[in-house]
């Protein structure tokens, strides 16, 4: 099959909730396209939903990042060959099988059903105190550092077992590295700094261990402590990052347009999942390479070559969602790509949906009046959008 080629991503937003209009139109001329990345590799760039869903499905793609291209320029590799690069030992989430399933599984274990339900009243608790501490100190009020951040980080450091009094260290080290434009020495000192203070936990946990996700990984004595270093670095900053930018910009979403409280309010877990499927905070891939030739879509993609994904496209697929660029909280968006899919989809899924569920309905009943009070700023050149700051005001 022929197809058209472009010179990179698409990255400009006309309106800053919606995908580039470049990808909706390559989408429309057909699920794939030839795409050249920052690096000068000729690869492939997907935007329709079933073609993002097989490659990421499909074990004939790696995720290893020493045979990946970048989809965007990113300053630290700049300087550096990305094959030159070795994926430290426990980071699951840049390894393909055997090796992703064997950490991939211990970790699965942690993740069970009675800590999810054990989490949920701390959520609502952690939740209830962050906002009364809004309502006593009065509007005007910037959500981001005392709601959509704290309430997530908060949740996955008592899940690890990190103190939650160590914040800044880690919440300024994961900004500078999710930076796409932080240099390698600042993204090198990022990472030095978390795996030391992941380090410092672990040491801690095996002289005194608890009842969190760390200890029980250190008790079944499968995983070394470089590896349990990774690991907990990579869960912390998932952890805290991903659901703190869907919080704030779909707390912007929801209140851009009048009804839509009531909406939410009228079914949580169903409003959670459009809010996902709408927004995409996974703007700038995931990438995958081909190990073998492989055909998707009636496109041959060749050994070596990588293949870009558009999660905002995908899930914004008329094929597959009803007037897909409309929000609306009632529909069922089920197969949405927002927490990928195959093997590497998203670990902690269930606990962002109930952390968001929990944190979006406290918000709007208690607040009923709540409103936009200012300019926000985008997290465009960050590797997860979302907002740097949501000024909110209320009637006290």
């Amino acid at each position: 099959m022929t197809t058209q080629s472009i010179p990179g991503l698409p990255t400009q937003r006309p309106n800053p909730l919606d995908p580039p209009v470049e990808i909706g139109e390559l989408r429309a001329t057909g699920s794939m396209v030839r795409m050249t990345f920052p690096d000068g590799h000729l690869g492939w760039l997907a935007t329709a939903h079933h073609a993002v869903r097989a490659v990421l499905a499909s074990p004939a793609f790696s995720n290893r990042i020493e045979l990946t291209h970048p989809v965007i320029p990113v300053k630290r590799l700049q300087a550096q060959s990305i094959a030159d690069f070795k994926v430290p030992p426990g980071m699951f989430n840049r390894m393909d099988d055997p090796e992703h399933s064997r950490i991939r599984r211990t970790l699965t274990g942690q993740f069970t059903v009675r800590r999810m339900n054990l989490l949920e009243p701390r959520i609502e608790q952690i939740v209830r105190e962050h906002l009364g501490a809004i309502v006593a100190s009065g509007p005007p009020v910037d959500l981001v550092p005392t709601y959509t951040l704290p309430i997530p980080s908060l949740v996955i450091c008592e899940l690890l077992g990190v103190p939650y009094e160590r914040r800044d260290q880690f919440q300024g080290d994961a900004s500078t590295l999710l930076n796409l434009e932080s240099g390698a020495d600042e993204a090198m000192a990022a990472w030095a700094s978390m795996y030391s203070l992941l380090g410092d936990v672990i040491a801690a946990k095996r002289e005194r261990p608890a009842d969190d996700l760390l200890s029980g990984l250190i008790a079944e004595g499968e995983l070394t402590d470089e590896e349990l270093c990774t690991i907990g670095l990579v869960l912390l900053i998932a952890g805290h990052e991903t659901t703190a930018n869907m919080l704030a910009l779909g707390t912007y979403t929801i209140l851009r347009q009048p009804g839509r409280r009531e909406a939410f309010l009228a079914d949580p877990a169903t409003a959670v999942e459009e809010l996902l499927r709408y927004l995409s905070i996974i703007h700038f891939g995931p990438v995958r390479t081909a190990l073998e030739d492989v055909e998707i879509d009636g496109h041959l993609v060749k050994a070596g070559e990588a293949v870009a994904m558009s999660v905002p496209g995908a899930n914004r697929d008329p094929a597959k969602f009803t007037n897909p660029d409309d929000l609306d909280l009632t529909r069922h968006a089920q197969g949405h790509l927002a927490f990928g899919h195959g093997i590497h989809q998203c670990l902690g899924q269930q606990l962002a949906r109930v952390e968001m569920r929990i944190a979006f309905t406290a918000l709007l009943s208690r607040l009923p009046t709540l409103k936009l009070a200012g300019d926000v700023r985008f997290r465009d050149k960050m590797s997860i959008y979302g907002l740097f700051n949501l000024p909110v005001t209320w009637d006290a």
